[in-house]
């Protein structure tokens, strides 16, 4: 491969002066080389191994191959092996440092490393510091993520539009007819999105009532007849087989589908992608994992593993097809980009939560406040069309179920939770006691991150053990469960029914507010209402009004209690759960606390407070304000409550975000996602783009050599080529474009390959190929370089790329703070972002930006001197 200095020096010293002046600072400078030269000679040196670039650090490798990211670049793949790299000599003016020792190399001895001039730092007092010094070149940041309970390579979506020649010969070829069916099917899959959606949601719940329901009505059975250890046994024998079957078939089937799956849609709708995020095998094993984990008794809903099911089938629905299964049609093959399949995706996310919670408002604006990291108002109204059919499915079900045609479950309906028929009336004193509440979510939701960030690092290490391990500890905690559901409520004493009591008390043979339990005829257990009910049941019996005192204050006590431990505890073990209820649980319990407590100076009801306080510990741990406050109304169908939960949101928010980040975006971290968050952290305003570009990079011509580009795709795992045109081909060097991986793999199967090294119009490549033969595949598929087989005469022959090379990619320039490209970079959703030199008389590329260049990682190992949290000024775009 031709090995041209590409390398980024510091700016040329005649920038902006006369000629005469340029020529006088190039003299300079050459004869400041040849004193420099005739001192110290340098050999060429070649490196041993990739491996031996990555623990030296790569310091001052340099050439037409360098400053690019990692070799892995989110592909899995290796760094390729440096051949001879000489170490270009150093400009004048460029005082960063590479501090890395290199082959007997001097420590601190100056390397050329990328920086575009002598850059001052400056801290929070802004007084001038020495420039940074810079430690090494290639980026070492982590290419795998934990998704789910599984660990797996990531890599980066690509949502630029590629404007090569076959693209625009497919625009411009385009015909109304074929307009036409691209609009009709992106209409048909959002709603067949939301139709399966709502079918999965309404079996979810009709599976979780009868098999929870069968469990707890033979429970009940046997205490009638007073055989409460044979009842024990029944119950936590039930939940415990439950609980396993959910575990096992997560471990072996789809380590992915663990957890809520909303931090890993979060980081896919944001550009980041592992196959087994959205896989076929996740969706299966989260529709019938979620069901036997609630059913077994946990203390974890099914909320959000249903964001996730509905991007999964959003997903499924979007692969345009399957070639080899002969699936596909030309009408499909729309549909074989990001783009569309982001947009497919965030409306299976406003589905799933439109399913989970029959709040089709409250699932478009959930989507949009806290899943979608791009959004406009054509997807807004295909995400409101979503979940209005979702609405439509599950009423048409539920009225079904009415006539008795679906076993235990019936009673339920698009009002989760009816508080309608309360008047709320509120006085200063209440506004006091909503701020309590308040405070009081603020305080328990940072505490609930914190003790959850610290539980999922430990249980992270028990899961890398092994699928046995993860059953296991799912079943320990499975037993912990049934022991406190079960144990606990005998230690509250039985109270008699009320004379005055709106339905039948005590309950035998069906969920209720007054459970029976051990208590003789006409008493009732008020913590068995809470633990021995499912999880909506028990909300229902705390939301409900007019039961002021039905609960004793140490019941309500020891349940909230042991609600925040349990929910602590099981999230995080192998099997679907989500965070809505138990965090509504824990809420709801500590609001009807205050709510009792303060019943002497408020007009509220006990069951007001509650939702208030679902309220505040949602704010307090989630973060999100409007969705939450509208799927609340939604589930209570009590619009008068909407100044007091629009209150009580924000101060529990502003109250917990002074403590760490929402739960997502800790876990989200925690998992080792690359995140690009909304705005630019404080400390890039320090920095600029030239800083951070890591390499090799690797560049080809616009006719490059066939054996060139193969190895360069069997040694990298880049995704990303520069195409640099050179003389004889331009009259000065010149950036082409940017070409990708499998655009690469498919010209190559092609093998339209040239003798000569000649510059062609390419248009025997577009009579051979069309736009859509370089749609990216399913997930799964799509062409490998290990698949490609070449002759030793192919491979000396050449191939044109300059009709599949992108001739519009963005560009910044190497002096953009590092804030303002990172905003570019997040807006556009881009996987690569080129840099390109400021000023003239310099090769036209300087490096490539990639998501992994802006993890904070990846800028404290290029300069450990700098502290990136001795910055704490607002943040730009924030």
């Amino acid at each position: 491969m031709d090995t041209r200095a590409t390398g980024y020096a510091g700016h040329d010293a005649g920038e902006g002066g006369s000629a005469s002046r340029r020529l006088r600072c190039r003299q300079r400078r050459r004869l400041t080389l040849e004193r420099r030269a005739r001192r110290r000679p340098w050999r060429p040196r070649v490196l041993a191994s990739v491996g031996q670039a990555a623990l030296r650090g790569c310091a001052g490798l340099r050439g037409r191959r360098s400053c690019q990211e990692d070799g892995r670049q989110m592909d899995g793949g290796q760094s390729p092996r440096p051949q001879q790299h000489h170490r270009t000599p150093e400009r004048e003016g460029n005082n960063n440092y590479d501090i890395e020792r290199m082959d007997g190399a001097r420590e601190g001895e100056r390397w050329q490393n990328g920086s575009s001039d002598a850059l001052l730092r400056y801290d929070d007092r802004q007084s001038v510091h020495e420039p940074l010094m810079r430690k090494r070149t290639i980026n070492t940041a982590s290419q795998i993520a934990i998704v789910g309970a599984n660990i797996c390579p990531i890599e980066s979506l690509d949502y630029e539009v590629v404007e090569n020649n076959l693209f625009k010969q497919d625009w411009r070829s385009r015909k109304k007819k074929q307009i036409f069916q691209y609009i009709v099917m992106k209409w048909t899959l959002v709603l067949l999105i939301g139709l399966l959606t709502g079918l999965v949601g309404f079996f979810n719940n009709l599976a979780v009532e009868n098999i929870a329901g069968l469990k707890l009505l033979i429970t009940s059975d046997l205490m009638l007849n007073q055989r409460y250890f044979t009842a024990f046994l029944a119950y936590g024998g039930s939940n415990l087989v439950l609980a396993a079957a959910a575990a096992a078939i997560c471990a072996y089937i789809a380590p992915a589908a663990a957890g809520s799956g909303i931090p890993e849609v979060k980081a896919y709708l944001n550009g980041v992608d592992a196959y087994s995020i959205l896989a076929p095998s996740t969706l299966f094993v989260k529709i019938f994992g979620s069901i036997l984990g609630v059913s077994a008794g946990f203390v974890l809903g099914k909320e959000g593993p249903m964001v996730h099911t509905g991007a999964c089938i959003a997903n499924l629905l979007g692969q345009g097809g399957s070639r080899k299964y002969h699936l596909t049609c030309n009408w499909l093959r729309y549909f074989k980009n990001d783009r569309d399949r982001r947009d497919l995706i965030t409306c299976g996310c406003a589905a799933g939560v439109a399913a989970a919670f029959r709040a089709p408002v409250g699932g478009v604006l959930f989507a949009l406040e806290e899943a979608a990291s791009w959004w406009r108002s054509a997807l807004l109204w295909r995400a409101f069309f979503t979940t209005a059919v979702v609405a439509v499915v599950l009423r048409t079900l539920i009225e079904f179920c009415r006539s008795g045609k679906c076993g235990l479950f019936g009673q339920g309906g698009l009002i989760m939770f009816d508080l309608s028929s309360t008047v709320a009336t509120y006085s200063t004193p209440d506004l006091l006691a909503i701020i309590i509440l308040g405070i009081i979510g603020g305080i328990f939701g940072g505490l609930f991150n914190f003790l959850l960030d610290k539980i999922l690092r430990i249980y992270s290490i028990i899961n890398e053990r092994g699928a046995p391990s993860k059953i296991l500890l799912t079943m320990i905690v499975s037993v912990i469960t049934s022991m406190c559901s079960y144990g606990l409520p005998w230690l509250a004493s039985c109270t008699q029914c009320p004379v005055d009591a709106m339905e039948q008390c005590p309950t035998v043979g069906r969920s209720g507010n007054y459970k029976n339990f051990q208590c003789p005829p006409g008493y009732y257990n008020g913590m068995a209402s809470l633990f021995f009910n499912t999880n909506d049941d028990a909300i229902r019996n705390l939301f409900s009004t007019g039961t002021a005192t039905e609960y004793h204050m140490s019941s309500l006590f020891i349940f909230f209690v042991a609600i925040y431990c349990l929910g602590l505890v099981t999230y995080g073990i192998a099997v679907p759960s989500g965070l809505f209820i138990p965090v509504i649980l824990a809420g709801a319990t500590y609001g009807r606390i205050v709510g009792t407590l303060l019943g002497s100076i408020s007009n509220l009801d006990p069951g007001l407070f509650a939702l208030l306080g679902a309220a505040s510990f949602l704010g307090g741990t989630m973060r999100m304000t409007v969705s939450v406050c509208v799927i609340l109304l939604e589930l209570t169908n009590d619009l008068q409550m909407l100044p007091l939960v629009m209150l009580v949101l924000l101060i529990s928010k502003t109250i917990a975000d002074s403590f760490n980040k929402g739960v997502y975006d800790q876990i989200v971290v925690m998992k080792g996602l690359p995140y690009m968050e909304a705005h630019a952290e404080p400390y890039m305003r320090h920095l600029v783009a030239g800083d951070v570009v890591s390499g090799p990079l690797i560049t080809f011509s616009g006719i490059e050599k066939v054996a060139d580009i193969v190895t360069a795709l069997r040694i990298t795992g880049h995704n990303g080529f520069p195409v640099v045109d050179e003389p004889p081909l331009t009259e000065v060097p010149e950036l082409v474009g940017l070409v990708i991986r499998s655009h690469l793999l498919v010209l190559l199967k092609g093998k339209m390959f040239m003798k000569e090294r000649v510059k062609t119009s390419g248009s025997f490549v577009m009579e051979r190929f069309g736009a859509f033969d370089f749609a990216k595949p399913g997930s799964g598929k799509g062409l490998k370089i290990e698949d490609l087989h070449f002759t030793d005469e192919e491979m000396q022959m050449y191939i044109d790329l300059h009709t599949i090379a992108n001739t519009s990619p963005y560009t910044v320039v190497e002096t953009m703070s590092l804030a303002k490209a990172a905003l570019l970079f997040r807006e556009l959703g881009l996987r690569h972002l080129l840099v390109v030199p400021k000023t003239p008389y310099r090769p036209p590329i300087v490096g490539i930006l990639t998501r992994h260049d802006f993890v904070e990682e990846h800028i404290h190992g290029l300069f450990p001197s700098f502290n990136p949290h001795n910055f704490h000024s607002t943040s730009m775009g924030g």
